[in-house]
């Protein structure tokens, strides 16, 4: 069982959606889903909201390995995705000798706000944690506690890990980022990181055709079901 755990956000609802279907109707291994919805994470996730932070998911993500109860492997990405492979390809790639699986991006954004007038804040390591390979039982150091407790940066610049060293690589088509990542053929994984096709000021945003058609089967499917 593949496990992808896939930030929430309530703005973002329909993005999470077409990022599922598009899981599952490519995966040729049974995948399980779990959206982190602060609404039910409300026992475990008890910090109040960062004004730097720029969705509802910026913290629950690094509750993957305690929602996984500390075994085998899990996934974690953004809601503002859409599959283009079988996610089996992403999770094959696990590597026993890492803790943490990540595209080693170097992203520096242009702007300073992001969709919804929300932050864009500037780091390094950014966006490397917007899709996650935890190899959980090396992640025990990321509690409630810890994750309740840590600034924004020990977190997303994975301080809670002993060193670097723990942290593998992954294929960048695995994470490319539409708008920044030059265009590529063999792209995996697309992460509209400004803005997706989702909103009327990014409808034709470049691979917006990616994201409008497997928009359109999530609709078919829910529509068959409907009629079911």
């Amino acid at each position: 069982m593949i496990r992808v755990f896939i930030g929430w956000d309530d703005r973002e609802a329909i993005a999470y959606h077409v990022l599922s279907h598009s899981i599952q109707r490519l995966a040729s291994e049974p995948v399980a889903v779990t959206s982190l919805r602060l609404s039910q994470l409300r026992e475990i996730l008890t910090r109040p909201r960062d004004p730097l932070q720029s969705t509802d998911f910026s913290f629950s993500r690094f509750l993957t390995p305690y929602l996984s109860g500390y075994e085998g492997w899990s996934i974690f990405m953004d809601c503002d995705m859409v599959m283009l492979e079988d996610i089996a390809g992403l999770h094959n790639l696990r590597d026993e000798r890492y803790a943490l699986m990540v595209v080693k991006h170097q992203h520096v954004p242009k702007q300073t706000v992001k969709f919804l007038g929300e932050p864009q804040s500037k780091y390094e390591k950014k966006n490397w944690s917007s899709v996650m390979l935890f190899n959980n039982a090396q992640c025990r150091a990321l509690t409630p506690e810890y994750v309740n407790s840590a600034s924004g940066l020990d977190l997303h610049q994975f301080k809670w890990l002993a060193g670097d060293e723990l942290i593998g690589a992954l294929p960048n088509r695995w994470n490319h980022l539409v708008g920044y990542d030059p265009p590529r053929k063999d792209v995996a994984l697309l992460h509209y990181t400004e803005g997706g096709p989702w909103w009327v000021e990014y409808k034709d945003c470049a691979y917006s055709e990616n994201w409008h058609e497997e928009h359109k089967k999530t609709l078919h499917s829910e529509r068959r079901r409907s009629r079911v």
